[in-house]
């Protein structure tokens, strides 16, 4: 679907990596050349959102000192992702859909339409169709966004992208940091093979940048790993309530210390 101007809705558990796949549909795309712009829509309320797509005049309401150019005009001529579009309220699911229908848009207080030339990219960790069934989501607007429905499967299902992931990881932040760490003992790559990261791609990034900031030797040890990676996946709990966090000195505290402590 990368070659055609329809839309993607991409689904999947968060930190799943659906921002990299839209990205790559608009590099494979005729688009290319064009801005790749993205949105998280459930980051917004409905006024705010509106306004962050759509733009406004100035005056449309208080704070309003200019005009201002919504992101479908700014991703005119490439893509616009939107993520988490499960959280769009209905009202604004009709304003996207008339915006998709129509290629036209228009500003918050403004009577003007303003043409766009905009091919969308959705993403959702919700099950959309199930929304549509309760009337969460229209489906008329889901149809139009689901042209190409791509599923992202969650890391636990595909083991064998662990290690290539987790090495691209390791050479990225030995880059950002100015180390050279060359790769993971077998112990601590079977733990990251074994691992079920309910917090997907974004969990394992997240884990080898700190194993990255914290090895000492060549290899990464299992001692740089995240204790609940090395000893398997548990829900935290507090025992004590908020007593049982640790209370920072004054004097600020030496985290690499502090960690391997």
């Amino acid at each position: 679907g990368a070659s055609t101007q329809s839309t993607v809705l991409i689904q999947g558990e968060s930190g799943t990596g659906k921002e990299l796949i839209a990205g790559a549909i608009h590099q494979n795309s005729r688009r290319r050349e064009q801005p790749f712009v993205s949105i998280n829509c459930g980051a917004f309320q409905e006024t705010l959102l509106e306004s962050e797509l759509f733009g406004y005049l100035k005056g449309a309401f208080t704070g309003a000192s200019a005009n201002k150019k919504g992101l479908f005009e700014y991703a005119s001529g490439g893509t616009l992702f939107l993520d988490e579009i499960g959280e769009m309220s209905l009202a604004m699911q009709v304003k996207l859909l008339r915006a998709l229908q129509e290629h036209k848009i228009r500003p918050v207080g403004g009577n003007e339409e303003v043409d766009v030339d905009v091919r969308v990219v959705a993403a959702t960790n919700r099950d959309l169709q199930k929304m549509v069934h309760e009337k969460q989501f229209r489906e008329d607007l889901y149809y139009r966004i689901s042209v190409f429905p791509m599923e992202v499967p969650p890391l636990r299902k595909r083991p064998g992208d662990i290690a290539l992931l987790a090495l691209h990881f390791l050479r990225k932040f030995n880059r950002e940091m100015g180390k050279a760490v060359r790769g993971f003992s077998a112990d601590a790559l079977r733990r990251l093979e074994e691992y079920p990261w309910p917090g997907n791609v974004r969990e394992l990034e997240n884990a080898v940048e700190r194993a990255v900031a914290l090895e000492k030797g060549d290899d990464i040890s299992l001692d740089s790993l995240p204790e609940r990676v090395v000893k398997g996946y548990e829900p935290q709990t507090f025992d004590n309530g908020p007593a049982s966090l640790v209370q920072l000195p004054d004097e600020g505290v030496d985290l690499e210390q502090h960690i391997s402590e």
